[in-house]
């Protein structure tokens, strides 16, 4: 099952959060966001069911091998995308916003030449 934009998100939002905590729950992810409780209740339940993460009978939330793996590839492109458009002088809350949107339709293709232009531009 492949994930929409809205779980991407989510997604991004557990791994940035784990980063900085090991014990997250529902109630972090939501507030992290700025979303209600029953979006992200939905939004954890499909993330469950598309074994991205895992959540234990305390609520704690936990990715697994197949949600690393896609979370860490978005957080990427989203580090990548706003240090670029920082670099050409937007601001760094428009380039954030930015970044975000673009992450999620960007093809790879395009990405990893993005990618590489900006590596050889920090040289």
């Amino acid at each position: 099952m492949a994930l929409h934009e809205s779980g991407q998100m989510y997604l991004e939002a557990i791994y940035v959060l784990l980063q900085k905590n090991e014990n997250i729950r529902a109630i972090d992810v939501g507030a992290y966001l700025g979303y209600t409780k029953p979006s992200v209740s939905r939004a954890i339940g499909l993330l469950k069911k598309s074994e991205h993460i895992s959540v234990d009978g305390d609520g704690y939330i936990t990715m697994t091998d197949k949600g690393m793996r896609v979370a860490e590839q978005l957080y990427e492109r989203h580090t990548v995308l706003t240090n670029l458009l920082m670099a050409l002088g937007v601001d760094e809350k428009t380039a954030t916003e930015d970044a975000c949107r673009i992450e999620h339709v960007i093809s790879e293709k395009s990405f990893s030449a993005v990618k590489e232009h900006y590596l050889h531009y920090k040289e």
